[in-house]
């Protein structure tokens, strides 16, 4: 029990003692302290207790005693009992008008609040910054934008709350406006508060503006306190500077200012290397943060990405106060983990132990799992304490379905679901594209063109997927012109599923065509990609060898694995030697690429279709990589091609360790031995067929009489 706790039991102990007194009665300023022993224990059962004696002895008509009750009502969230002492204050002061606004906004009657504050005779600063506070704590950050104006127009002068609440609403859509509230701060002194520094702070780093963020906090020198740390720490964090963020917080205790919970939470979460995680959370450890819930969540969830799901474990068990946050962060390291047995068992154990899970919890669960039973399963009890209405979840459940191929029952789930937003759409549309079923993908896309949503990217790069998948020229230029039409042209992931789509569909001068409207900015390496594997597909290697010399020449794309895997090909496809050993030897030496299967088998087919088994030999026995069954087949029927008994004969060994039964490899390997007039070979190899029991399967047609 903490002290806060048990001085309020005290408190309501102390009460109950004088109230049993025949010689003492309770008077207004001890019902008062007894009603905020029951706010702060939030015991709303005691509460009413004391409000109904406060009606029996007349006591509620003391403005303290009615306020108290107020805010006792207002922090259990009993917005009626609220209204309802509220009506019963003759003089209602500005207490009472303040925890009426804030109770009401707080719960989301922002109308009611409304229509309040403009019935009151009075309105002083504290009162503005109720609703406006309110308004912009509670998701109503409209209200609170057009109060703080009205406020300014009326000559209402904003203190350093206003301000502070304002400012944390400015996000980069209104990053103008914040800065003219900036200007505001400055011109009315506010500045030197930390409150108003703080918001500020949160407000540029919202917008992505470090450089301003970094200029207030160098400005604000004498007032920094832990919440302007914590604010550029977290800050930092959230726009991916996480190494500036471990130095702000060397600095932090630098200046003798003692890091909160908050500040752990911020850093931990922010560190992607084990090493400098431990430190921090040892340190964390010593200062007294090991049984704080955040601070273990934000543990588990570090360990769990930096690949030690035993240290991960270990924070979880020795964690006593457990919430739902601390169960979803186990859970979710061990779906990532592929572990989904055991992120089953931990959902097992945390219904045990009384705690519901939430979207996040059944996401994770769904995301591990290893069979279609586990998902029915998952279904079922989610369906039984209601999860399933909840959007995400179902969204969830399609996916899942669409990944184990039960495309039957996502679609139930998705007809069941009202309403859907635009994941529901995009996540069936990917499930028909997954499970190969474009018609049914193309049909539901028909369908969201109809309903009130639209598609975004990624709705329109599935469809397009799905077009390139089935060569659907026709449907392929019907989203082009959607695009266009919708103003997405200038998206990149959109114009490089177009050329993907072109070049699947036989049209190789319509993909040339987007490349070239494309913007230099937009061309990323898929871009170029796309267009070079364009030109593998249709046998134009020189073309495709150029696009890639000039993507070289533009210097602002590195070309990746994927470059070299589709100019090589292209160069396999059209004979070109010289400039396929010539790529092949600067993917290595230039750009020190290690050659991957994929290289490998582009070199093998490049230079065993221009005769050079020597060479195609040469380059795998000084490689050590575990070639693919594909690879060798090449190299053999380039041996069978050009009639090299020997490496022939040497390839074959390799397949028959891998395809021992595969009648395929003895009948190559005979018709190399016959083209070599080497028949006893022949015969000896039917007769190891023979006796490995491997059968030639005889031809058929398909065409019949």
């Amino acid at each position: 029990m903490t002290e806060n706790a048990s001085s309020g039991l005290n408190t309501l102990h102390l009460f109950l003692q004088l109230h049993s007194s025949h010689h003492l009665r309770p008077d207004h300023y001890s019902l008062s302290t007894a009603l905020t022993a029951c706010t702060r224990l939030r015991h709303a059962t005691a509460g009413r207790q004391l409000h109904a004696h406060s009606l029996k002895t007349g006591l509620q008509s003391y403005p303290h005693v009615a306020n108290t009750l107020l805010s006792l009502y207002a922090k259990s969230k009993d917005l009626t009992s609220v209204k309802r002492v509220f009506d019963n204050i003759e003089n209602p002061d500005v207490y009472s008008w303040t925890t009426l606004l804030s109770a009401c906004t707080k719960l989301g009657q922002v109308g009611y609040a409304c229509e309040v504050f403009e019935k009151m005779p009075h309105r002083s600063v504290a009162v503005w910054n109720a609703i406006v506070t309110g308004c912009a704590e509670n998701g109503y950050s409209d209200v609170a934008l057009d109060m703080f104006r009205r406020m300014h127009l009326l000559g209402v002068r904003h203190d350093n709350y206003t301000f502070a609440s304002v400012l944390s609403l400015c996000s980069l859509e209104l990053v103008d406006f914040g800065r003219q509230v900036h200007s505001m701060v400055i011109k009315t002194g506010f500045l030197g508060r930390a409150s108003v520094i703080n918001a500020q702070l949160t407000m540029y780093f919202g917008c992505g503006n470090v450089n301003d963020a970094y200029e207030v906090f160098e400005e604000a020198e004498v007032l920094r306190d832990e919440i302007t740390y914590n604010a550029m720490i977290g800050g930092l964090v959230s726009v991916g500077r996480d190494k500036d963020a471990l130095i702000m917080f060397v600095e932090m205790q630098n200046v003798c200012l003692r890091p909160t919970e908050l500040t752990f939470v911020s850093v931990i979460s922010s560190c992607s290397c084990a090493r400098v995680g431990h430190q921090i959370h040892a340190q964390a450890i010593m200062m007294g943060f090991e049984m704080c819930t955040s601070v273990s969540n934000a543990a588990v969830t570090m360990y769990s990405s930096c690949g030690d799901l035993n240290a991960a474990r270990m924070v979880f068990e020795r964690l006593e106060g457990k919430d739902i946050v601390s169960w979803n962060a186990m859970i979710t390291s061990y779906a990532q983990g592929n572990l989904g047995g055991a992120a089953t068992l931990a959902y097992v154990k945390m219904q045990r132990e009384g705690t519901q899970p939430d979207e996040f919890t059944i996401g994770s669960l769904l995301a591990s799992s290893e069979s279609i039973e586990i998902v029915e399963m998952i279904q079922s009890l989610v369906i039984r304490n209601g999860l399933i209405f909840k959007i995400e979840v179902s969204n969830t459940f399609i996916s899942a379905f669409s990944k184990h191929g039960y495309m039957k029952q996502a679609y139930e789930v998705f007809s069941d679901m009202s309403p859907r937003n635009l994941i529901s759409w995009n996540t069936v549309i990917y499930g028909f594209q997954l499970n190969g079923f474009a018609v049914k993908g193309l049909e539901q896309f028909s369908l969201l063109l109809l309903s009130r949503l639209r598609p975004n990217v990624y709705t329109l790069s599935i469809v397009l997927s799905i077009c390139a998948s089935v060569s659907s020229l026709r449907h392929g230029k019907q989203v082009h012109g959607y695009i266009i039409k919708q103003g997405l042209f200038s998206e990149a992931l959109l114009a490089n599923a177009l050329i993907s789509m072109y070049a699947k569909s036989g049209v190789l001068d319509l993909c040339l065509r987007v490349f070239n409207s494309m913007s230099i900015i937009n061309k990323d390496i898929v871009s170029w990609n796309s267009l070079i594997s364009a030109y593998a597909q249709h046998g134009e290697g020189k073309r495709a060898v150029r696009c890639f010399e000039t993507m070289l020449d533009s210097g602002g794309v590195q070309p990746d694995q994927a470059t070299f895997t589709s100019v090589l090909s292209a160069c396999s496809h059209s004979g070109l030697v010289d400039d396929g050993t010539r790529i092949f030897n600067s993917m290595v030496r230039n750009y020190g690429f290690q050659p991957a299967v994929d290289h490998f088998s582009c070199m093998v087919d490049l230079l065993g279709r221009a005769g050079y088994l020597d060479e195609a030999e040469r380059l795998l026995n000084g490689k050590h990589i575990e070639l693919d069954s594909n690879t060798w087949w090449t190299l053999f029927s380039s041996c069978a091609a050009h009639g090299n008994l020997r490496l022939g004969r040497t390839v074959a060994g390799f397949l028959l360790q891998k395809e021992q039964n595969n009648p395929a490899v003895y009948v190559q390997l005979s018709n190399i031995y016959a083209n070599a007039g080497q028949w006893e070979e022949v015969a000896n190899l039917r007769e190891m067929m023979k006796s490995h029991g491997v059968i030639k399967q005889p031809g058929y047609s398909w065409v019949t009489s």
